[in-house]
C-alpha cells in the first residue's frame, strides 16, 4: 500500500494532466485569491475552478504548508528584496530548471530558504549574502568536486553546496547535479 507522501507525490504529477495546470500554477491562484483557511480554499477551488475535492483539498494542504495561502509567494519575495534584489534572476534560473525536470518537482518556500522537493527534499535554493546564492543538493555519495562542496556548516539538511554569484552560474553543470538529486528524490 502507498504512505500518503507517495500518493501525494503521484496526485501532484498527474495534476497538470487531471487539472489543466502544475501545484506551482495552483498555489499561485490560492496566494493572488487571498484565502487563507484550508475549507475556504478547497471551496474556491471547487466551485471557482470545478476542482475535485481530492485535489483541492492536495492544493489547500500544500499552500499552508508552504506558510500560509498568502504568504507563500511573499516569502520568496522578501527573500530577494533590499540588496538582495539583484539575485532573484539566479533563483529563477534554478526555478526554471527544476520545473523542467517533471510536474512532480515542487517548490515549498520557507523564511529564509525555498525547498525543492519531490517525494523528499532534494535541494534547496538560498539567498544566503548580498551577492551570492547558494545552493544546496542532496547528493549523498557523491564526491565533492570543484564548485560542488560538501555542505559542511551550510545546511545539514542537504549534503552539497554550489555557491552562485549570477544568472549564468546555473549552466549545464549545475543542472546536471540538480536533476540528479531530483531523480535520487
Amino acid at each position: 500500500m502507498a504512505t500518503p507522501e507517495e500518493m501525494a507525490a503521484s496526485m501532484i504529477a498527474n495534476m497538470p494532466e487531471k487539472t489543466g495546470k502544475p501545484l506551482d500554477a495552483w498555489l499561485g491562484i490560492v496566494a493572488k485569491a487571498g484565502v487563507e483557511k484550508h475549507g475556504a480554499i478547497v471551496k474556491m477551488l471547487k466551485t471557482e475552478h470545478g476542482m475535485s475535492h481530492g485535489f483541492a483539498n492536495l492544493v489547500a494542504h500544500k499552500a499552508l504548508e508552504a506558510g500560509g495561502a498568502t504568504q507563500a509567494g511573499d516569502l520568496v519575495a522578501a527573500q530577494y528584496a533590499g540588496d538582495k534584489a539583484a539575485l532573484r534572476p539566479i533563483y529563477d534560473a534554478i526555478v526554471k530548471a527544476v520545473q523542467s525536470f517533471g510536474a512532480d518537482a515542487e517548490l515549498a518556500p520557507k523564511k529564509t530558504y525555498v525547498s525543492l522537493r519531490r517525494s523528499k527534499q532534494f535541494g534547496l535554493v538560498q539567498p544566503s549574502t548580498k551577492t551570492r546564492v547558494d545552493l544546496g543538493l542532496n547528493l549523498k555519495g557523491v564526491e565533492p568536486s570543484g564548485r560542488l562542496e560538501a555542505s559542511g556548516s551550510f545546511n545539514a539538511m542537504v549534503s552539497h553546496r554550489v555557491r552562485l554569484e549570477r544568472p549564468g552560474d546555473v549552466d549545464g553543470e549545475v543542472k546536471g547535479w540538480l536533476k540528479d538529486a531530483y531523480g535520487r528524490a
